[in-house]
């Protein structure tokens, strides 16, 4: 069983190096939050909008329960989903899991830049979106180092993470 689980805050890049860590490592790559879009038939900004973040949650821990009975895949989840019910023991107990770590700083800047609209950023100021960061990171990160892995997300190596991935498995 080859089951590996990138968790992080939202624009650290889960879905970028889970899509490239996949490819490296002949395994199949699962986006939670494309998983939900696909049953819901909405995009996440306007599930959100549509049901609140509750009903997200509870949609998102479902979901998690079944991707992460799938075998020989790099799976990459929504920047909350380790934070609510119990789905970072899920994720631990269930995968090799890993925290891509970036700097408040660094996800200041990818947020800002970022073309996907994140639904609990979109609409705040530069400075609006630095105060959430700086707030909502510690309080995530609570979960997040959990992982069984931490890497450092800014100018991560690919090549270096699988092969410490491979030396775990």
């Amino acid at each position: 069983m080859k089951r590996i689980v990138l968790v992080g805050f939202p624009g650290s890049g889960k879905s970028t190096i889970g899509k490239r860590l996949a490819a490296q490592m002949n395994l199949n790559f699962v986006d939670l939050d494309q998983k939900i879009e696909e049953k819901y038939k909405l995009l996440i900004p306007d599930f959100f909008a549509k049901y609140g973040e509750l009903p997200f949650r509870q949609c998102e821990y479902e979901l998690l329960n079944e991707v992460l009975t799938l075998d020989n895949c790099v799976i990459s989840v929504g920047g909350g989903a380790p934070c609510f019910y119990d789905a970072m023991d899920l994720i631990i107990n269930h995968s090799i899991s890993v925290y891509i770590r970036l700097s408040a700083k660094s996800l200041h800047h990818r947020l800002l830049n970022s073309v996907r609209p994140r639904p609990l950023v979109m609409g705040k100021t530069s400075s609006e979106l630095m105060n959430y960061i700086e707030e909502q990171l510690p309080l995530r990160e609570l979960f997040y180092m959990r992982a069984a892995l931490c890497i450092k997300g800014e100018n991560l190596d690919c090549a270096a993470l699988t092969e410490q991935l491979n030396n775990l498995m």
